[in-house]
């Protein structure tokens, strides 16, 4: 009787490891589609949560707003939701920074970034020509490569632009509207925030003869400064689209990014 009653013990354990494994290995995402019915964490107002909010046909089960990717990830990492849909640059960062995260191979979808102005603003014009010129020089790649490979490397990143000794700023001075939570595009380094975005305006703003000021904001007040004149100008990897044209002006696209998913390795 001991026996028999040993080897249904033990037949009953190894059933139970066995389905135990086949569900872990069922609750696994390793494409978009297995969104469907899962809870994915956005930060609110991006791209990522207009997006996913809108997307019937993949129909996940709750889209979760945070303040920050960074609020967004934590909660992918605590177990709290499935996945975070957010740009693949952060993306990167995030992970490298955070165990037990992986990105998919295959990204949710692709998106133009670019500057947003005021409705007729003169400005827009302008930096599409400074944006052309830092183009040609070669600074813009330089700004963008250093921070991409700062982030690779998971180093401290050499900014490629420092403001030449001796500019001036006879016309006076800009603000940008930025959500310093975004790296590379845009993060605190100590009390200065800097990243691909905050160079490139400075070297822009240097170029045109106006002294930059950043402000940091939600994510999501970005546009009400800009088109509110709160602010000149924003850069906080805006992606251009029909809701936000109805408010600001954009300037020529200046990157490519992808909405990348987030999921648990």
């Amino acid at each position: 009787m001991k026996k028999l009653v040993c080897l249904v013990l033990t037949a009953a354990m190894v059933l139970g490891m066995t389905a135990c494994g086949q569900t872990k290995e069922a609750d696994k995402i390793t494409s978009v589609d297995q969104l469907a019915g899962k809870k994915v964490g956005v930060q609110t107002g991006t791209t990522g949560d207009l997006y996913i909010s809108e997307d019937e046909e993949l129909g996940v089960g709750a889209v979760e707003r945070y303040n920050s990717g960074f609020e967004a990830v934590q909660a992918l990492s605590q177990g709290k939701i499935d996945a975070v849909i957010i740009d693949d640059s952060p993306a990167k960062t995030f992970v490298s920074q955070t165990e037990g995260l992986t990105i998919l191979d295959s990204p949710y979808t692709e998106e133009e970034y670019a500057i947003a102005f005021g409705k007729g603003s003169e400005l827009t014009a302008s930096f599409n020509e400074a944006m052309a010129e830092l183009i040609a020089e070669g600074t813009f790649d330089a700004i963008v490569e250093a921070y991409l490979t700062a982030q690779s490397d998971n180093k401290p990143v050499e900014h490629a632009y420092v403001t030449p000794e001796g500019t001036t700023y006879p016309n006076g001075s800009l603000k940008m509207a930025t959500s310093a939570d975004f790296p590379p595009y845009e993060y605190y380094e100590g009390e200065d925030i800097v990243g691909i975005d905050a160079e490139i305006a400075l070297a822009i703003c240097d170029k045109l003869g106006y002294e930059l000021v950043i402000e940091d904001m939600k994510f999501d007040s970005i546009i009400a400064a800009i088109s509110t004149g709160k602010c000149d100008f924003g850069m906080a990897g805006l992606t251009v689209n029909e809701d936000r044209k109805q408010n600001v002006d954009f300037s020529d696209a200046y990157m490519t990014a992808k909405q990348a998913v987030i999921v648990k390795e």
